[in-house]
């Protein structure tokens, strides 16, 4: 019988040993071929692994699980792990292998080590479709970072948001680059992340988050890997592999 393999991603280390001792209890067999931590961890795990299923916590740093979800999506199963009952019921019913609700009880991950025994001869699911609808109920109604303010001699300065180009992690600052000039401010672009809207700045690399309007289009380099071209800049920005999915229709 082939051996099932297993990522666990969790970004609550008790959460993920907690997940990891009931699989083992639940599911002898199992090889957890990796736990994980955050979203472009998990999405490096499951290309250098090539699991069968990966538990995904909904919510985790660097890539949020749905994002992962979409990465793994036709790869391998995929089973939320998620305290938000909304987002577990639209993802089992419309194709997701199933969900185990926080806290985690050994009924219900016996229930799913049932459901998942009985998928391992199909297929894993394409999830597209069903994360565009779980992406749009995620997003929250609230108001996003306009503009940011950056030191220039003795004075501070406002620049909007409409003229970044991009923004890139350097050390303990941030690039704020615009078609002209470039600033830096003393705001980690993990944090800056999360102050962004969503639909206008995509992180292309752990590193890099560039304004969607500002984008001229894609290439590759001579190694095969996608670029960003700007309208603006001269410069090409690389787009790492977990967030390749953003330019499909072009890669």
């Amino acid at each position: 019988m082939k051996t099932v393999r297993a990522i666990i991603a969790e970004d609550e280390p008790v959460l993920r040993d907690d997940l990891r001792r009931a699989l083992a209890s639940a599911w002898p067999e199992l090889v957890i071929c990796a736990d994980t931590e955050d979203g472009i961890e998990t999405a490096h795990a499951i290309e250098q692994y090539a699991p069968d299923i990966v538990f995904l916590d909904i919510e985790m740093p660097g890539m949020n699980g749905l994002e992962v979800a979409r990465y793994a999506s036709g790869r391998c199963h995929v089973v939320f792990v998620t305290a938000y009952g909304s987002y577990a019921v639209a993802a089992f019913e419309q194709g997701a292998v199933d969900y185990v609700m926080k806290p985690i009880t050994a009924d219900r991950l016996a229930l799913t080590v049932v459901r998942l025994r009985q998928k391992m001869a199909e297929s894993p699911a394409n999830l597209d479709q069903l994360l565009t609808a779980l992406e749009e109920a995620r997003k929250p109604t609230r108001e996003y970072l306009r503009w940011i303010t950056v030191e220039h001699g003795e004075d501070l300065r406002l620049i909007t948001l409409d003229s970044v180009c991009y923004f890139q992690s350097d050390n303990k600052y941030t690039r704020v680059v615009r078609s002209e000039s470039e600033s830096l401010v003393r705001w980690p672009i993990r944090d800056l992340v999360d102050e962004l809207d969503p639909g206008v700045f995509w992180q292309i690399h752990r590193s890099t988050v560039v304004n969607v309007n500002a984008v001229a289009g894609v290439t590759r380099d001579i190694k095969g890997n996608l670029r960003v071209k700007l309208a603006s800049r001269r410069e090409t920005l690389p787009v790492s592999q977990p967030y390749v999915h953003r330019f499909k229709l072009v890669s």
